[in-house]
């Protein structure tokens, strides 16, 4: 298990995390662009070469983030422009977070197998925190 912050940009996830590895140093674990996404999940083309994910380890942490499409959600603003990210050990602990995380708030994204090979889902828990649940090994 593990907690970590991610963190969505409008469009310079990439300036913001060139930025935080110049103070933190380290390389990052993960520099993806919407450019590598699977055929049929539409993203504007102009779009294409902004962050889809991007990880660097600080410490014992992670930090991550990506740009937002335009076509996805809600605006950004201040509060909800990050959501803690947790890790589960497996999928039925992933389920069992995740149900009580969204209890009494709002599902996003239902936990679902991703394109990525993770078990995943995002929810705003009643408290207005935006979570997102994980299990790496989605086949457990």
């Amino acid at each position: 298990m593990s907690l970590n912050i991610y963190l969505t940009f409008e469009d310079n996830c990439n300036d913001a995390f060139e930025f935080y590895r110049s103070i933190f140093g380290g390389e990052f674990l993960t520099h993806s662009t919407f450019n590598e996404i699977p055929e049929g999940i539409d993203i504007p083309e102009d779009e294409r070469e902004r962050i889809m994910h991007v990880s660097l380890p600080i410490g014992n942490s992670i930090l991550m983030g990506s740009d937002k499409p335009s076509s996805y959600g809600l605006p950004l603003n201040a509060g909800n422009n990050f959501a803690i990210n947790f890790e589960a050990e497996n999928r039925s602990h992933a389920d069992e977070i995740f149900a009580k995380l969204s209890d009494g708030g709002t599902v996003i994204m239902p936990l679902e197998d991703a394109f990525w090979g993770s078990y995943y889902g995002k929810c705003c828990d009643k408290f207005g925190i935006n979570w997102q649940v994980l299990a790496d090994h989605a086949d457990q």
